[in-house]
């Protein structure tokens, strides 16, 4: 039998992989998590008047600003759109892929430091941290898709059957995200810099991203960098699915589940193995 604080648990007497006890403790703290993201997200908003919607607000806000400044000189660059407000259908649709993918990576990386004090008080599975982190991100971006549904609908621009892709398209990206953002938030327990640098970098990426900007508007011999930009082949995904009504490309999305579990497996291999050096570090 393992101690109460190692990561891996036994089954009536037998051992089990790290995986599988991962697994058996999230099951056994259901009740821990649930509550836990339920309660963040009251707590957020436990003063406003206007709750969850601030959630919503701001991507939103984003990208009316975007729309308005941009939308006179894109908007002519995006065809296959019958629509006047495309360029603003076209922000809408790149920034709920990003969002999910920045944020997640954003919490993730100062998790644990911010979390120290209670790792260090309180025995509990620590991967129920990050899947708290992970249900709260979720919870926030289907908020806002529903809301971008919505305005999509009074835009004049309804959705079609390749909606039905999102839920799977959500799921590769939280995949990623959070494989990148348990490996960066653990190398920043023990180098504070990287929260220095990951935000500077996530901007770089975000404007090396195809979302503010048709990929027409990039020239011919710089787009084949764009294959060296994990976020892309799922921003143009949700761009297809949302506003050109076509389902994503099969092979690039395939390669992207790939790196997606890779990462992730990484992730939570470095987390298992670095989870008490994390709490004597904090």
């Amino acid at each position: 039998m393992g101690s109460p604080t190692d990561p891996l648990m036994t089954l009536e007497g037998l051992p089990i992989t790290p995986m599988a006890g991962m697994l058996k403790a999230l099951w056994q703290y259901r009740g821990f998590v649930l509550s836990s993201i339920r309660n963040e997200f009251s707590s957020r908003f436990a003063r406003s008047k206007l709750g969850g919607f601030w959630m919503i607000i701001n991507p939103l806000l984003q990208v009316i600003i975007f729309a308005l400044v941009l939308s006179n000189v894109l908007a002519a660059k995006l065809p296959g759109i019958d629509n006047p407000h495309a360029y603003a259908l076209y922000l809408m649709a790149g920034t709920l892929a990003w969002g999910l993918f920045s944020e997640t990576i954003s919490r993730c990386l100062n998790l644990f430091v911010e979390q120290g004090g209670v790792m260090k008080k309180i025995y509990f599975p620590r991967i129920t941290l990050p899947t708290i982190l992970v249900g709260s991100t979720l919870l926030n971006n289907a908020l806002l898709f529903v809301s971008i549904l919505i305005i999509f609908g009074a835009l004049g621009h309804a959705p079609t059957l390749q909606v039905l892709w999102v839920p799977l398209l959500t799921l590769i990206t939280v995949t990623m995200a959070l494989g990148i953002g348990l490996i960066l938030g653990i190398f920043n327990v023990f180098l504070r810099d990287i929260a220095q640098i990951v935000p500077v970098l996530l901007q770089i990426l975000f404007w090396f991203t195809p979302i503010v900007y048709p990929i027409a508007a990039i020239p011919e011999s710089f787009r084949r960098f764009l294959d060296y930009n994990p976020i892309y082949p799922l921003i143009a995904a949700y761009q297809n699915v949302l506003v050109y009504g076509l389902m994503p490309e099969v092979l690039p999305l395939l390669k992207i589940i790939a790196l997606s579990l890779i990462l992730l497996f990484l992730g939570l291999h470095i987390f298992r193995r670095a989870s008490p050096e994390i709490v004597d570090m904090l």
